[in-house]
Order: C-alpha cells, then structure tokens, then sequence
C-alpha cells in the first residue's frame, strides 16, 4: 500500500473555513457593501462633482480623443472601453449614465455633446449606443483642464492594466453647476444645478472673506438654476435657509409665457388673446424632471375626471421650443384660479429636496451648507494649483539642465565635435572637461547635426533667463498663501466671462421670486353649477339625473329594486349619506353616473360595510344642523360641516352601543323651535329645541325614556304652526295638530299617546 506524499498533496479546504457568529459575519460584508455603494457609486466627490462612472466616462472619451473639435465617435465603442477598461458593471448602466451627460434637459453644462437620438424632455428614452455618437464639450475639458500637469493622483484601475485620475482638476465649479442625485445605503444626495457665474461671486467673497456671513452670500449665490428653468416661487428666507444646512425643500413651477402675445404683461401671465373676450393660456416650460407628455397626460386626465370642468382642452403644440396650450371653458374663467387649479392637480408644480451629501478630500460622507462646499472647494483648487506648480518647477529644473549643457555644448563646440569623432567613449570624456551631468551630456550626443545651426548663445541665455524668472516666480507662489488666492481669483474671473449672465449658456434660466399670495378656491368654484336630481334605490345604487326632476316621478330601477331617496341638488354639492352604524359619508353631486341608466352601486366609491343600511341622503349646505337620534332614545344636533368625510371611508359622528343603530337623521329648519319624539310604544314627547344640545360627535342625550322598545322616529316643527305628518294613501295627504301644549314635557320624559290620526307604523313622514 502506498503512503501518500504529505509534502506534495493539497491542503484541506476545510481548513480555511472560520467559524464566526452569523450576524458579526452578515454585519462585516454588508458595512463592506454599504461603504462601496457610498464612497464609489451614489455620492459625488466634492472636488469635481462627479461619480465614478461619470468621471471614468469622461475620461475614456479624453482616451479617444474626441474633443469638441474631433469627429464624433459611437457611443458603443466608449461604453466599450469605459467597461472594458475602467468601470466592470452593465453597458446598460454606463450607456444611461453617459446619455444624460448629453442631455441638455437633464444638466445645466452638458459634459457630452451627442449626435442622434438621446432622449427627450417626453420622456422617450436614447436610442441603442449603436447607433448613437457622441464626444466631449467645452465644458468637459475646462473640467479635465490640468490631467497632464501633476495635479491629481493616478490609481490603478481595477485589473491593475491602466490607469485614472483620482479626481478632475479643472477650475469648472461642476458640483454645483450641473448638480447631482443618487441613493446610497442608509443616505442619499440631491443637489440642484446653479449658475455658474453665482457660484463664481460666491466663491471670491468667500476667498476675499473666510467668514463672511451667508446671508450675503445668499445676496449673490440667489439660488437653484435649472436646466428646464422654471420658477422658484418661495421667500429668500425659505431658501437661503436650505443652503445653511444643505437640507430643505423649495417648490419648483413651470413657466406660463405666451411669447407671441401683443401686452407685456399677457406675456408674463401666459394669455393670449384669440379675439371676441376668448383666451388661452400657454405653458412654456415645465419643472426640473418632469415628462412634458406625462404632465400632458395628467392635465387631460383631470379633464376626463371633471376635477377640471373650468378646462375645456389640453393642446401640445411644441417643436424645439415647449408650447403646451390650455383652453378655458368659458372666457368668464379667471386665469389665475385655472393656473393655480394646474399646480395643484398636477406636476405644474413639484417640490426639490435638497439634500448636499458629498464625499470630502477624505472620502468621508457629509452634508455640508454652502459656505462649507465653497471652502472645501477653495482649499481643494488651491491645493491643485500647487500641485501644478511644484509639478511645473520639476519640468523647469529638468530643462534648465538641459539648456546649460546646451550653453556649454556651443561655447565648446569645436572640442565636442572632436571628442565625439575621435573618442571612442565620448560621453565620460565630455563629463569630465566640461563638468556636465550624465543627462546634459547623454542630451548632447543625442542631437542631430540640423539641431547645431541653432544652438545659438542668445537663444539659450534667453531661454535659461525666461526659465529662471518663471522659477521664482512658482517659488514667490507656493511660498505665499496671498499670492495663491490671488491666482485663484484670477482664473476664476476668467471663467466668469466664458460663463458670464451675457452668454447664451451663462445666462440663468430659473426665476427665483416669491409667489403671489393663492388664491383661494375650493373644489366648489372648479364645478359647473348645474342642477341635478339624485336617486338611490333600496339597493345602494346612485345616479344623477341632469336638472330638477318631479320627485314623484316614477323612476326605472332593476329588476327586485325599488326607491330609496330622492332630492334635487346642485352639481357643486356634496351629498351626505348616513348609515345606521352612525358613519356619514360624502358624495360628489357632479361625480354621480348619469341618469339614463340604473347608476352604479354607491359602494362602488364608498367603503360602506355590507351590513350597513343607507338610512338618509343629504345635500350639505354650509350653516346647517341636522338632528341625530338613535333606536336608544339618545340624540343631538351637528353641524353639516361636521359631517363631511374627506376620505372613502367615511366618518363616525354617532357612538353607539352594542346593537343600537341610528334611526334618525334629518335637517333641522332655521324656523323651528321644538323637537317630537315618538316610540316604539306609540308615546310622543315634544320639547324645546333648546334643550338639545349641538355637538361635533358623540351619543349625545336622552331624548324620551321607554320601559320597553325604544325610538322610532324624530323631528323638528314650529310650535306655533303645529306638528304635520303624512297620512299616507295615494294623494298623500298630511294632517297638523295645532295644540301640542298637552305633549310638551322636558327632554328625556316617558311622553303621552299621540293625538287621534297619528300613523300606525310611528313615523312623521
């Protein structure tokens, strides 16, 4: 038998498993995963404003050379090299990242400048990255500007097989000027474009005054600038206090603006004037992140709705330029309330948060006010420029030693020519009598003989003297903050004419001014008021007859239906239906179905429980009461405003008990002054109005007392004009007993059998 080698054989795998507590393991990898999400794939660095895929796309696209002023080339064959080289996730994810780099509805300064179809402010997507071409802008390199001059860090790529820059070094303020939005694990970022030549004044005060006061840098930062403009229609205190903090939310509107309207001011509004009193009013850009054609698809939903009957028509009439026309229904329609009407039903206006989470020159995650970004920033651009110096002292000194070799090569020029035709070392030979170095003498032999015409000594002393002073000079720089400021502040007032409030991309594009006070208006005022007749069957099915329908008119219903209620109302009215589980719900008079029809069950819209019986349907009217009595004997009045559910399920204003359920729900007349009670006992009780009390909700008070049984039905009536009730019988006839002296007790007594003629089955109606 043989022995295996124990030398030679290969170690147990098992012997590399550690055992660990699961949630100690389970925590380490996922901090793992959640600082990878944070530090190289959701937050932008504070120094560039980019992400890691942003910047690597840059970058490859620099690789490829496809400058402004270069062919374009196919996006597929950046994405190629991006995930090929630099980025090893999904050509999906980078082709997305690169297309909105090229939209200029997505960022303030493009980076990308992109051939074919990228996308729309629609909301279409790009075409595939085959077909597409794309290359850098202006913008891009004045960000990349100093890649080749020291200033940053390389680090190797992923597979260790090339290289890229840490960070972008060009002075283009990019966090701020094109903005940024991700989410991370447990944070996210979300920061708004701005102007660049606000985030320029900003920045010089800041650099003139390390501790000046945000609010005068409020005074010249203003605020957000978006790429679809808009307005920003909030206070300056609203704003700058978001910017303090780098935390707050602003609203954000599109722009009313008829640019063929003959008044300035109908311009502004957005009016234009069709002749014979009729107008329209004009959209011409929506807010930052909004589809126009899904803000088109909800201004016609709201249409189809009713929730905008003050809107006859949506119209999209856009080219290159935004143009979406809104018709009124009647030219009488205030364009301010149809305006404010669009704000809130629809995207017209949405709300910005921001959120300024960046990465630091540490790596490190951290929400930062403006005045913290700009000197972070600042220190980060200092520290930049003297990289590039130290970087362009080294170039200097390297030549310098050239040049004196070369100045010593010409001064000796015989004796070189000889040492190098006789010698057949010349190089420790020419090292020795002239004392040059290894580099000047290996860059001498180096020459060709054309290069001798011009080694002429003026060019070169004037050469090494130009040298010279542009080495103090560096030297003079890093060795003064002052002077570094000073640079600073240069380069940066050269950007500002590039970016100037003069130029076609310079200039802002969002309004920032506080809103005029809303006008107030309630859903009432955005209905045609139009009389309707609402019907409800036994069953619970609605319908909305147009205009005021006889009320004994007999009524189609289905088939083992029959009548329920039956009342003239106004479109503008809500109707107020209870249940005997003491729950009110609320019901739009201009929502109902139409009335050719049998309607729809009304549980359809409301969540009114199964068991639930519809005992009373009422049109609300602001100002009145209505009287609410339980099968227990107990009541109260309530206001009608009390009664209104804002949602599907209702409200519960009577608290009953165990089995009771409520038997009684009627309008209370201003005129009346007394309430009748009748039981199940056939005994009626009347007493003053007054001893009812009127509450928001409840159980309210003991309205009769019973032995046995217990209410069967209230109302209210004017004392002096006697209590009527229904006779019954086809003509429906009715009877009023004027002296009801003799039943009027206090509230809560037993009572005494009602007068001669009164109904069998205890009811007033």
């Amino acid at each position: 038998m043989t022995v295996p080698d124990t030398d030679t054989a290969e170690p147990d795998p098992f012997d590399a498993i550690v055992d660990s507590p699961f949630d100690a393991a389970l925590s380490e990898r996922y901090l793992v995963y959640a600082l990878s999400t944070i530090t190289a794939r959701s937050l932008p660095d504070l120094r560039d404003g980019l992400k890691p895929v942003h910047r690597r796309l840059l970058w490859a696209m620099r690789q490829l050379k496809l400058n402004p002023t270069d062919a374009f080339k196919k996006s597929a064959r950046v994405v190629g090299d991006v995930i090929g080289k630099y980025h090893p996730h999904g050509d999906a994810s980078v082709y997305d990242a690169m297309v909105r780099l090229a939209q200029d509805f997505a960022l303030r300064y493009p980076l990308v400048e992109g051939q074919g179809n990228f996308g729309n402010i629609d909301g279409d997507n790009a075409a595939a990255y085959r077909y597409t071409e794309a290359r850098l802008t202006r913008t891009a390199l004045r960000l990349m500007e100093g890649l080749d001059e020291g200033t940053v860090e390389f680090i190797p790529t992923y597979n260790g097989e090339e290289q890229e820059p840490e960070i972008f070094p060009g002075l283009f303020p990019n966090l701020l000027a094109n903005g940024a939005s991700g989410i991370a694990v447990g944070m996210a970022t979300n920061i708004p474009s701005h102007n660049v030549a606000e985030i320029v004044d900003a920045t010089l005060e800041v650099i003139d005054n390390p501790h000046v006061e945000h609010a005068r840098l409020m005074e010249l930062f203003k605020g957000p600038d978006f790429a679809t403009g808009g307005v920003v229609p909030e206070s300056a205190a609203t704003i700058s206090a978001a910017y303090e903090t780098g935390r707050g939310s602003f609203r954000v509107r599109g722009r009313f603006h008829a640019a063929e309207a003959a008044r300035a001011e109908d311009r502004e509004a957005g009016i234009e004037r069709l002749g014979g009193g009729q107008w329209q009013l004009v959209i011409s850009e929506v807010p930052y992140q909004v589809q126009k054609g899904k803000l088109i698809e909800q201004i016609a939903a709201s249409i189809g709705d009713r929730k905008l009957p003050i809107l006859e028509d949506v119209r999209d009439e856009s080219d290159e330029q935004i143009r979406i026309v809104l018709v009124p229904r009647s030219r009488n329609i205030d364009p301010e309330l149809l305006k404010e009407s669009i704000y809130k039903l629809t995207d017209m206006e949405t709300r910005f948060g921001l959120n300024l989470n960046v990465l630091d020159a540490t790596r490190t995650p951290i929400v930062m006010g403006l005045h913290e970004v700009l000197s972070n920033w600042i220190a980060s651009q200092i520290d930049i420029l003297q990289r590039r110096s130290r970087h362009r002292l080294e170039q200097i000194a390297r030549r310098l030693e050239l040049v004196e070799g070369y100045i010593a090569a010409y001064l000796n020029l015989d004796r070189v020519i000889e040492i190098i035709r006789t010698e057949d070392e010349p190089k420790p030979i020419m090292m020795a009598e002239f004392e040059l170095t290894d580099r000047q003498a290996e860059a001498i032999l180096n020459m060709r003989l054309r290069s001798l015409r011009k080694l002429e000594e003026m060019q070169l002393r004037q050469e090494k003297d130009d040298l010279l002073k542009e080495q103090d000079e560096l030297e003079k720089l890093l060795g003064s903050p002052a002077r570094q400021r000073t640079r600073l502040k240069r380069d940066l007032n050269k950007l500002r004419k590039e970016y100037g409030e003069d130029t076609a991309l310079g200039k802002r594009r969002t309004t920032i001014a506080e809103a005029e006070p809303t006008v107030e208006f309630s859903m009432d005022a955005m209905i045609e008021k139009e009389p309707v007749t609402v019907i409800l069957s036994q069953k619970g099915w609605v319908r909305g007859a147009k205009g005021h329908l006889p009320l004994d008119q007999d009524f189609k219903y289905k088939e083992g239906d029959g009548p329920a209620f039956v009342l003239h109302a106004q479109t503008t009215d809500k109707i107020l239906l209870a249940t005997d589980k003491g729950r009110f719900f609320t019901l739009g008079a201009d929502k109902l179905p139409g009335g050719r029809g049998f309607g729809e069950p009304v549980r359809n819209t409301l969540d009114i429980e199964t068991s639930a019986n519809i005992i009373a349907a009422i049109p609300h009217k602001e100002g009145r009461r209505v009287l609410l009595a339980a099968d227990t004997g107990k009541g109260f009045s309530t206001a009608t405003d009390d009664l209104l559910a804002e949602t599907r399920k209702g409200r519960q204003v009577v608290t009953l008990r165990g089995d009771a359920k409520l038997r009684v729900a009627k309008v209370i007349d201003e005129s009346h002054d007394h309430v009748a009670v009748v039981g199940e006992n056939r005994k009626l009780v009347v007493f003053n109005l007054e001893e009812l009390p009127t509450l928001a909700k409840g159980q309210g008070v003991k309205l009769q007392s019973y032995r046995d049984g217990g209410l069967s039905d209230a109302t209210t009536f004017t004392l002096e004009e006697g209590l009527s009730w229904t006779m019954g019988g086809k003509e429906g006839r009715t009877r009023t007993e004027n002296e009801m002296w003799q039943w009027k007790v206090a509230r809560g007594g037993a009572g005494r059998m009602p007068p001669q003629g009164f109904p069998r089955d205890n009811t007033f109606d």
